[in-house]
């Protein structure tokens, strides 16, 4: 299989695959599944939040 990406999301997939120590696929397949659970979730009719505790802010992500 071959992947086009843009050499700006190149660099962010390397960076990522470094930080977190793993191949550039196990990062992909990770944000893959992780865009599966969101999806699924979100067809459910649930949100999603990321939340500040320190600042008391709480904001939605809109997923399209």
């Amino acid at each position: 299989m071959t992947l086009n990406l843009t050499a700006a999301e190149m660099e962010v997939l390397e960076a990522l695959a470094q930080r977190k120590d793993l191949s550039k696929t196990a990062v992909i397949r990770q944000a893959l599944r992780l865009l599966q659970l969101v999806d699924t979730r979100v067809a459910q009719g649930e949100k999603l939040f990321f939340e500040d505790e320190v600042q008391k802010k709480k904001a939605e992500l809109m997923v399209l």
